[in-house]
This record gives C-alpha cells, sequence and structure tokens, in this order.
C-alpha cells in the first residue's frame, strides 16, 4: 500500500501504544482513529447481500443457531467484508491494532449527513458515488454496477414503466430511483403516484400488501428482497427495463487525503490478490445464509473496473 508522508512519524509508535506527537501528525479520520481507537462503520438494515442485519425481518437469518449470540443482531454483507478489510490497513498505516469497530445503522436517506457530520468514518451499503453526491463526499472505487429496474407480483398488468399510468410506485426514501422515475414518468407524460418507504424492506411491504403496485429501486437490491423475503416474495418478478446507471461505492468524508489513500491502497491490494473477485462471488453466486443464492454474475463492466485496480505500476 502507498504509505502518506505522516509514516515516518508513525515509525515511533512503542509496543502498540501510540506516541502523542505521532498522533497529531495524523489528520482526518486517521487522527481521529488514532485518538479514539475506534472506528465507526454505518450500515443498512436491508440492503442484501450488500449489507444487512442477520435474523431482521426481510433479511437472511444467521447460518445455524452457533452462527452469532442469541439474539445478537450483527451486520454482514459484501460491503461490510469490503470495508472491514479498510479497517485492517487503517491498523496497519497508523500502527494499532485490534481497533474497535462500531456499527451504526443509517437508511438512504441519513447516510450522507452521517459521514459529514462525522457520525460515521466508513458508509458500508449501496450508495450509488454519483457527481452530485461527489460534492459533499468522496468514494472508494466501483464496487458494484446496478440499475433502476421495477419490481412487481408476477401477473401483474405492469409489464413495463409504461404501464404505470394511475398506479402506485414504492420508492426507498433518499436514493436516487425516485428522482429517476420522475424524470422518466414526467418526459413520457405518465401519471402515477409515488409512496415512499423509510427503508427497502418497508418499499417492498407496500407491494406486498397492495399499498403499491410495482417498487423501483436497483435490480441487485430487488434480487436481493426477493432472496430474502420468505417464500412468499418468489411471487414477485423484476422487470427487465433499465431507467438508470448506478455505480456503487463505499463512502467517506470528503477531502480526506490519507483515508482515500489508505481506501485506495486496500482496494488495490484486495485485486492484485484477487480477493476482491472472491469476495464478490462470496456473496453474489455462492449461497447466502439463508441458504438462498442471487446468482448474479460479475458484470463485464466491473470485471475491467477490478482489471484496472489490480494493475501493477
Amino acid at each position: 500500500m502507498l504509505r502518506s508522508g505522516f509514516l515516518a512519524a508513525l515509525l515511533l509508535l512503542a509496543a502498540g501504544a501510540p506516541d502523542a506527537g505521532a498522533i497529531e501528525v495524523l489528520t482526518g479520520t486517521l487522527g481521529k482513529v488514532a485518538r479514539t481507537h475506534t472506528v465507526v462503520i454505518g450500515y443498512r438494515t436491508s440492503s442484501l447481500p450488500f449489507s444487512f442485519v442477520e435474523g431482521a425481518a426481510g433479511a437472511a437469518p444467521p447460518a445455524s443457531p452457533d452462527a452469532a449470540p442469541a439474539g445478537a443482531k450483527r451486520p454482514i454483507g459484501y460491503a461490510i467484508d469490503l470495508c472491514q478489510e479498510i479497517v485492517e490497513d487503517i491498523e496497519r498505516e497508523i500502527g494499532q491494532d485490534n481497533l474497535k469497530v462500531v456499527y451504526e445503522p443509517v437508511t438512504s436517506a441519513s447516510r450522507i449527513e452521517a459521514v459529514t457530520s462525522g457520525r460515521i468514518d466508513l458508509e458500508c451499503g449501496s450508495t450509488t458515488a454519483n457527481a452530485e453526491r461527489r460534492q459533499s463526499v468522496s468514494f472508494s472505487p466501483v464496487t458494484f454496477i446496478s440499475a433502476t429496474k421495477l419490481l412487481v407480483r408476477k401477473g401483474s398488468p405492469v409489464a413495463s414503466y409504461r404501464d404505470l399510468g394511475g398506479r402506485r410506485v414504492a420508492v426507498t426514501a433518499g436514493t436516487t430511483n425516485e428522482s429517476v422515475v420522475r424524470t422518466q414518468l414526467a418526459r413520457l407524460g405518465i401519471q402515477a403516484e409515488i409512496v415512499t418507504g423509510r427503508d427497502h424492506a418497508e418499499s417492498f411491504a407496500m407491494v406486498r400488501d397492495g399499498r403499491a403496485d410495482a417498487l423501483a429501486l436497483d435490480d441487485v437490491l430487488l434480487y436481493g428482497l426477493i432472496a430474502g423475503g420468505g417464500p412468499d416474495a418468489k411471487d414477485y418478478t423484476v422487470l427487465a427495463d433499465k431507467l438508470s446507471f448506478e455505480p456503487y461505492a463505499i463512502m467517506f468524508r470528503k477531502n480526506d487525503l490519507e483515508l482515500a489513500a489508505v481506501v485506495s491502497g486496500t482496494f488495490s491490494r484486495l485485486a492484485e490478490s484477487r480477493e476482491l473477485r472472491w469476495t464478490y462471488e462470496k456473496w453474489f453466486l455462492k449461497r447466502l445464509p439463508n441458504g438462498e443464492r442471487l446468482n448474479v454474475p460479475m458484470s463485464d463492466e466491473l470485471r475491467t473496473s477490478f482489471q484496472v485496480i489490480g494493475l501493477q505500476d
């Protein structure tokens, strides 16, 4: 991994206890972590398979009774695994072992403020890295490429977004999907009502109980809701129409060059060792904790992105 200019000061660390002068050299998130010995990770409760809670409604339960202590609900997923790798590299960068990791739940609506305010250090979920958001926060290299699609009940008269006239479309608050759907409907002159859920599980519930005719969300999250929603979730399908391009990434504070160098180094390391590909296969091709499979092969665009990240200098 590329080391920052403050590495010389960190060599003063003795026996795992940071020297006060060395800590003062650190700035931004790394300085905060060095002082508090803690990294705060923001996670999503129902963004399967990126970030979700074991045993939560609409998500996968623990793989076995021994998977977690009784009553425990810990976040797991593809993005969580990637963030844990970043934490390990932060430990190496600041010379502190066994940092405490605190998991803080966030929603689509609260996640950006949670990063900018300093409430969380890394947002590990299913967040689109777009130009508008880059004005407020920074992002890791791309972790996944998705697209806005519609979920409907099988046999529904809605076979395309063009069939939404006079119907209700559910979206999750704070997502890019709402603006995508509104723009598309306005462009075509289609009159439809937009209803909003607080999280993806609630948005899906609106379709399941008849409060909405369709759910507009990133396609991979729709597949995750079906995979983690129990037997009757198989009664739903995802339509083929793509309404947008959604590149996902890990989110962190803007203009934090030291943390950005660590994050970039983590992705380079994982790409070079092929761990990035293995982590993808673990969550998108292999069985999830509830026994289901998403069976979502890596796209050519994402494969190329991972190859570029792993190029040796």
